[in-house]
């Protein structure tokens, strides 16, 4: 049985969250336990299978698993291509294990947050489609796919941040669907281009015979545009505070990494499908999104009074980091000695701030929620003494807060210092505004902090005390993660980032793995 999960974890990672999200409603007929207690068993067994697939990924350097035959197959006699692929390797497995971690986290902390809800069968529902569309996003090997599978996590996203179903979270879903259909045509429209000249549709075919023809360029065009606008990036970043402000606080939670899926097919469309095409201007594209991302989202999120906003231009903000440690990297592909002296690490600062990200972001989304759970309110100037009745709460919220800032022992710190120290030998001007922005993050955070946790304790929040153990645990599980990877960050980069990084500079394994 053991050897069955191992070799199918791949398929098993997508298939069962699908499934059991259509199952959903109908194990609520039994009670909201069995409810509970079979979402959180869907959830494990996903994560399990993701991290077999990582486990798999690393002893085989990458595999592929292929849907309804045993060897994959790029194109029938008749030239048409034929069966859909799964591509899995350090930088794929890296992501699923990511996505996984946070649903488990997400869904136990919505048991208690949502309780009393209306739809909640459909809400764990679309949390575990949420999941399959992340995952499918990852492990995809095939270019329409992916575009399935963004559909898929975009219908169900959309579905999450209108929840609520008042007027703000009604438009906040709306324009996130409007603008996630704008992204996703972008994308049909370059598998079609692309389909039309190669009859390929799969990543590691096209990869090996694309021409880089006007065609081509175009396409490249039209999938940087989608992916950076589905990751947030300035100046496609408007649905970003919207989506993230109206939905639940789980939901904002897992709604980073959502976004961060799209950062990973914007970087295996540029390194993989795409080989480094014009690898200066896609870089220094990838630097200028980062850099307007990050100094453009830090200065709206100090001028927030609505604590989920700030921290969604918080996330704005720090997806500039990751774009700028990548982009680097990109920029110098072409450059060998300038790669290995400061490219590469740059690359491993911005995919180490990946995971980073969905810890503390995630953690900090959660307290937000904890937060709104006991005071009633969004509103930072009507908050009070919070640190009174909430301590471990606030303690949590520390934690998050200090590593979003960058400061150390957290992670934050530990994915910081890698880009600044790598992005001052390409640039030092990039690399003193990023530490400003850090800084102006760290002020922002002392403002929030200031408002909601010191000052004379409310007494009715007083009366209510703490929140249940149920969902401060699990955000107590992401600060024990955020302090153990800033105390071992070696470990982390050597287990999951260098691995990736390396995957995602090899475009010829990752050919070769099919052809």
């Amino acid at each position: 049985m053991a050897v069955l999960f191992y070799q199918h974890s791949a398929a098993f990672a997508v298939a069962v969250p699908l499934a059991a999200a259509f199952a959903v409603p109908l194990v609520a007929k039994l009670g909201k336990a069995a409810r509970n207690a079979f979402v959180v068993l869907a959830v494990v067994f996903t994560q399990i299978m993701s991290w077999l697939m990582f486990q798999r990924s690393s002893a085989e350097g990458g595999f592929i698993y292929t849907l309804g035959a045993s060897v994959p197959s790029l194109a029938s006699p008749a030239g048409f291509p034929v069966r859909i692929v799964l591509h899995i390797d350090a930088l794929s497995a890296f992501m699923a294990v990511i996505s996984t971690t946070l649903a488990f986290v997400v869904s136990v902390y919505s048991f208690r947050y949502m309780k009393g809800r209306k739809s909640l069968d459909k809400y764990f529902a679309l949390l575990l489609v949420m999941t399959a569309g992340m995952t499918g996003l990852v492990t995809t090997g095939d270019l329409f796919n992916m575009f399935v599978f963004l559909e898929l996590l975009s219908v169900s996203s959309a579905g999450m941040i209108g929840y609520y179903g008042k007027g703000e979270s009604a438009e906040a879903a709306f324009k996130y669907m409007t603008v996630s259909s704008i992204g996703a045509l972008m994308v049909l429209f370059a598998a079609g281009m692309l389909y039309s000249q190669y009859n390929l549709l799969n990543i590691a075919g096209l990869a090996d015979a694309i021409q880089f023809s006007f065609i081509d360029r175009i396409a490249l065009v039209l999938l940087f545009a989608a992916f950076a606008l589905k990751c947030g990036a300035v100046p496609m970043h408007m649905w970003v505070s919207d989506s993230y402000g109206e939905a639940p606080a789980p939901v904002s939670a897992f709604l980073v990494v959502a976004s961060q899926a799209g950062l990973y097919a914007l970087f295996r469309i540029a390194f993989t499908l795409f080989g480094g095409l014009s690898a200066a201007v896609m870089g220094w594209g990838m630097i200028t999104l980062g850099m307007l991302s990050m100094f453009i989202g830090v200065t709206m999120a100090m001028f927030q009074k609505d604590i989920k906003r700030l921290m969604a231009y918080h996330a704005v903000s720090q997806t500039g980091y990751m774009l700028l440690g990548i982009g680097v990297g990109l920029a110098v592909l072409s450059s060998p000695v300038a790669l290995e002296t400061f490219g590469i690490s740059a690359m491993e600062g911005g995919l180490f701030h990946v995971i980073n990200h969905a810890l503390y972001k995630g953690l900090l989304f959660l307290t937000a929620g904890a937060v709104i759970y006991r005071a009633g309110t969004r509103n930072l100037n009507n908050m009070s003494g919070l640190a009174h009745s909430m301590p471990v709460t606030t303690v949590l919220f520390i934690i998050g807060a200090l590593s979003i800032a960058g400061l150390p022992p957290f992670n934050g710190f530990a994915s910081k210092i890698v880009i600044y120290e790598s992005v001052f030998m390409f640039n030092p001007l990039l690399s003193v505004i990023a530490m400003l922005v850090s800084i102006l993050t760290l002020a922002s955070f002392v403002k929030v902090f200031y408002s909601a946790f010191t000052g004379p304790a409310d007494r009715s929040i007083k009366k209510a005390g703490e929140v249940p153990a149920v969902m401060w645990i699990p955000m107590g599980i992401l600060a024990v993660l955020i302090i153990a990877f800033g105390l071992a960050p070696d470990t982390v980069m050597n287990l999951f980032v260098r691995p990736a990084v390396h995957a995602l500079l090899n475009q010829a394994g990752y050919i070769g793995g099919v052809i």
